[in-house]
């Protein structure tokens, strides 16, 4: 422990000391909750609830509740948290990131702060990475919360509504991070507060912090509807993207941004024989063709995803799992399709759209837990307000962390690779190769199969063999094959003579895009002062280091001499491969920090459309009134600036055009005197005209109950089929807004500038459709009064 705390700075030093006065107070609680019964203990919990309905802060029952959950774990499923967990609890509670290694018991401490903060009424939500993990600790973890008198919910996909709406009416929800996410837009395309299934954001506990926030924060979660398929444009754009070359495009694999060249752009022009692929005509021919593009070049085949069934299924490159239910928007699904020559499916078009950075931050009080956190501490506290408490270890870390080893081709290093694994499988010490895609995995695999070592392979391709195969993991003998390992949710337990031999030997085959999933594959081995080792094995043909250190490879390449092996013992191969990890964090940085501004803008627009939405879903009569007047009068003075130039002398106004607007908009063409001289006169001219014609859809609207409904359906229409179209245009505006760089713009300032314009216009747009409706209302009267009604 004190060689621990010497690692941490002043700041954390002391917050660990503050956790640590705190578990001594708790542990003094233990003699007197393990002395009362359990009908006892459940009262215990039902008078902490009455102390915060009586407006005790939180703080002040949690010493108890930590121990009174510690004594109700040790009686429903016989374990008792060991003091580095009630750390770990008190961080999560205070709105921090937990840091403690795999094997310390991560899910057995979130019941501790989800415990305390549920007994506010409010609801607490425990995110995991996957389904199976979540119903795994609704179940186990569950047992200590309903044994104290709390009810646990499990949210997961394909649920019927009354049993989704139960599972957020409990006290702890448990559910993967996407589906919550998903059911908040859901929650804001229903047609009545019956169909909601969310309460109020409360508190969020979230394992694998960092997959969930900083490793898919660059996917936006999105709910689409089917649109026209196009399906013969994008099998011809797939097949003109056949016939160029690399110099008809350029790419940026660090953005992972793609465009075509002058020389492209006059290829496919003449493909297709068009004057000018960038013209309004032309915009689906153009947008398909930059699909095609994306497809073919950013998209890899068993790395970004496979062919299965003969559908396409993406792979979460962090997790090494298929995504299941998921696809690309705006044609780029249709695009691998056409390019894998399979059926082509319906184009998705966005009606709903959020960042998990965006979801996530809606919450009062948001906690996480992962091993590996410390090294993104910076990008936690700059989006998140989250900072990172790093929980001592249990029991001391024994596992060795060997240096890498460096080869000049890939050949090389797998065939060292092959070498490393015969020896040790020798001894029986059990093998854990971590690979960073299918494909590699396949090669590691291929590599064994010939030199008859009998091995398990597990990717997203035998996903189903999951469990079985990583409980298998840690026996005598075994050798193992994985993709990444980060958020499996399992651990890798030894038996007592793999523990003699050595424990497990981790063995990483490629340096991954970030430090952190590097270490998460080292932590699956040296769990609660288990031994073991971890070596990576890399070349300087990795992908890492094409991408992202080529021309410094380029500079020292005469230095860097192998030996007969194809090993590279010069320390400048090593600082190279690091060099290379470096960069391409870096770059996940500026993307994610990048994609949250441009998300930001739209953040801003959505709470805007949502707040009206929601008062119109609720029927609030007064609101739904206020909004729809306020739009028609937008949308009646909005005319008039519209066709009116301030700077022309009456004579030359468009007042034809002006009043043909205002008869489409409203039934009725309004007059003004001859004597009005600018536009400012006639503003005050056409008030009164303006006001009547609101001040008699207010009566209306008042008058009779009918009519506000007809106003809240036509509000609730017109804000969903207008958003829908502003989503498709602003995910345009994205698609290109990243070449003003090249312009000495700065790209989220003017995605900013332009977005709030095409904001203003698509919400003048609602304003115009809800009045023109309104101003209907004659011929609804008209006919009930033939009807004698």
């Amino acid at each position: 422990m004190i060689d621990f705390v010497k690692q941490l700075t002043n700041d954390q030093a002391r917050r660990l000391k503050t956790y640590k006065k705190q578990v001594e107070r708790i542990n003094a609680y233990e003699e007197t909750m393990r002395a009362l019964d359990d009908e006892a203990l459940r009262q215990y919990a039902l008078e902490l609830k009455q102390r915060l309905t009586d407006g005790a802060d939180v703080r002040a029952i949690t010493e108890e509740g930590f121990a009174l959950v510690r004594e109700a774990s040790v009686r429903t499923i016989g374990l008792r948290h060991y003091d580095v967990q009630l750390i770990g609890g008190l961080a999560l509670l205070e709105g921090n990131i937990a840091e403690m290694p795999t094997g310390e018991g991560k899910t057995l401490v979130a019941a501790l702060p989800a415990f305390v903060k549920a007994l506010e009424g409010k609801g607490v939500h425990v995110i995991t990475v996957n389904d199976y993990l979540a119903m795994r600790d609704a179940e186990q973890i569950g047992k200590i919360h309903t044994f104290l008198g709390l009810t646990v919910g499990l949210n997961v996909p394909e649920m019927e509504l009354a049993d989704k709406q139960a599972a957020y009416a409990a006290d702890i929800t448990y559910g993967v991070g996407t589906e919550f996410g998903f059911d908040y837009l859901r929650d804001h395309l229903v047609g009545s507060p019956q169909e909601r299934v969310q309460r109020p954001f409360h508190f969020a506990l979230l394992d694998e912090v960092d997959s969930v926030l900083i490793d898919e924060a660059k996917t936006p979660l999105i709910i689409a509807q089917k649109d026209e398929s196009h399906v013969r444009l994008k099998r011809l754009a797939q097949t003109v993207f056949g016939q160029l070359t690399e110099d008809d495009y350029t790419v940026d694999l660090e953005a992972r941004a793609v465009m075509f060249s002058d020389q492209g752009i006059e290829k496919i022009e003449a493909l297709f024989s068009v004057d000018n692929l960038f013209s309004a005509e032309h915009h689906v021919l153009y947008h398909y063709m930059m699909q095609a593009l994306r497809a073919n070049v950013l998209f890899e085949r068993d790395v970004d995803y496979i062919v299965q069934e003969g559908k396409i299924e993406l792979i979460d490159l962090f997790t090494g799992r298929v995504m299941e239910g998921r696809s690309l928007s705006e044609g780029l699904h249709q695009a691998l399709e056409a390019k894998e020559q399979l059926d082509i499916t319906e184009e998705n078009k966005t009606t709903a759209e959020i960042t998990i950075q965006h979801y996530f931050r809606m919450y009062p009080l948001l906690g996480g837990m992962t091993g590996t956190a410390q090294t993104s501490r910076e990008e936690f506290m700059k989006t998140y307000q989250m900072d990172v408490v790093q929980v001592p270890t249990n029991r001391p870390r024994l596992r060795e962390d060997l240096p890498d080893l460096v080869f000049d081709t890939i050949a090389h290093k797998y065939a060292a690779v092959g070498q490393e694994v015969a020896a040790i499988h020798a001894t029986g010490q059990p093998i854990l190769i971590g690979t960073t895609s299918i494909a590699q995995s396949e090669a590691v695999s291929e590599q064994l199969e010939r030199q008859g070592i009998t091995h398990e392979l597990l990717n997203a391709k035998t996903v189903a063999q999951e469990a079985e195969i990583i409980a298998e993991a840690g026996r005598l003998g075994h050798v193992t094959i994985a993709t990444n390992m980060a958020g499996r949710g399992t651990d890798i337990v030894l038996d007592e003579t793999a523990r003699e031999r050595g424990g497990l030997y981790v063995i990483g085959t490629e340096r991954h895009e970030s430090l952190r999933v590097d270490n998460q594959l080292r932590g699956r081995s040296g769990r609660q002062g288990d031994p073991g080792m971890s070596r990576f094995f890399v070349s300087l043909e990795d992908d890492l280091v094409k991408r992202y250190a080529a021309e410094r490879l380029k500079r020292v390449e005469h230095k860097l001499k192998p030996d007969e092996h194809g090993e590279i013992r010069h320390k400048e191969a090593g600082d190279i491969i690091e060099y290379a990890q470096t960069t391409i964090e870096g770059v996940g940085v500026s993307v994610r920090d990048y994609m949250f501004k441009l998300d930001d803008v739209l953040n801003e627009q959505r709470r805007i459309i949502y707040s009206i939405r929601d008062e119109a879903v609720d029927a609030n009569a007064t609101a739904i009134l206020n909004n729809v007047l306020a739009m028609m009068r937008l949308a009646l003075n909005e005319t008039l600036d519209r066709h009116i130039d301030a700077e022309l002398v009456p004579e030359e106004w468009a007042t034809d055009a002006l009043i043909e607007d205002y008869m489409y908009l409203t039934q009725q063409a309004p007059t003004w005197d001859d004597t009005v001289g600018d536009k400012d006169e006639l503003k005050r001219a056409l008030a009164p005209w303006i006001d009547g014609i609101v001040a008699m859809a207010q009566e209306r609207i008042e008058g009779y109950p009918e009519v506000i409904a007809f106003a809240r359906q036509q509000l609730l229409s017109h804000l969903d089929i207008r958003w829908t179209n502003h989503l498709t245009t602003m995910n345009a505006l994205k698609e290109g807004i990243g070449l003003r760089s090249y312009g000495q713009e700065d790209p989220s300032r003017q995605f900013g500038k332009e977005g709030l314009e095409i904001f203003q216009e698509t919400y003048l747009d609602i304003a115009r459709d809800v009045t023109i409706q309104l101003c209907q209302l004659d011929l609804y009267f008209a006919q009930r009064e033939e009807e004698g009604l």
